[in-house]
């Protein structure tokens, strides 16, 4: 079963936005794992605007489904993992300044400094993750380099999904398969909401679990975040 992992980012940007701790990121996670999350996911920056390295050492003692931290493998990420030793660890292609994750590793151009950290994740006891497209070369590379699983970057994927519905996985179901193939697990992450969610979720084999964060807590803002976290496990879950 596809496990769902709520992205915490947006409730921490708002909080931000006025100061002090409202909305209460950790309360907002234990509150999220209750109404059946099956995972938080946070993704701290350099700039500290949104999720900060105190909110990821605070949210340890709270998540008791699975841990997912993203960020790009710079010394004081990698040091700061290994000392909050999550689930898992999602690494992402970032330079400092982006607005959001916009692409997948290279892991040919990369592989040397991808491996040592991946290495020193895994005696730590973390899985690990690199953040990938569709290209079967990549995919088969961050095997060779000792990721555990790969997430898919599915922006593209929501965008054609306007145009060609269920269609739009067509590459992403391939890259699935490329990767178990291959030994690596699959996960998904941008994008994906309540409209694209049930397809892609149907089209794509060996999907362990999604990563969903500024679409959902958009949802919330209208639907709630209960009832927001029930229909988007019920995308991954329909009734038969």
């Amino acid at each position: 079963m596809t496990r769902l992992s709520v992205n915490v980012n947006k409730i921490a940007t708002l909080r931000n936005a006025r100061g002090g701790n409202e909305p209460n990121v950790v309360l907002a996670a234990k509150r999220i794992q209750s109404f059946g999350a099956d995972g938080i996911t946070v993704h701290p920056r350099p700039d500290a605007r949104h999720i900060t390295y105190e909110d990821v050492r605070d949210l340890r003692q709270v998540v008791h489904t699975e841990f997912n931290i993203e960020g790009y493998p710079s010394d004081d990420f990698v040091a700061m993992v290994c000392d909050v030793k999550p689930e898992q660890v999602t690494l992402v292609p970032d330079p400092p300044d982006v607005l959001t994750s916009n692409a997948g590793w290279t892991v040919t151009e990369h592989g040397n400094m991808l491996r040592a950290v991946l290495d020193a994740f895994k005696a730590a006891g973390i899985r690990t993750s690199l953040f990938m497209e569709t290209d079967e070369t990549q995919i088969r590379a961050a095997a060779d380099v000792g990721a555990e699983r790969i997430e898919l970057y599915t922006e593209s994927f929501a965008v054609q999904h306007l145009k060609k519905g269920r269609q739009a996985a067509t590459p992403y179901a391939q890259a699935a398969t490329w990767a178990h193939e291959a030994g690596l697990g699959v996960n998904a992450g941008h994008d994906l909401n309540l409209g694209n969610l049930r397809d892609f979720a149907e089209a794509v084999p060996h999907l362990d679990e999604v990563s969903i964060g500024h679409a959902l807590i958009c949802d919330a803002l209208y639907l709630g975040l209960s009832n927001t976290v029930a229909q988007y496990r019920a995308c991954l879950h329909p009734v038969k």
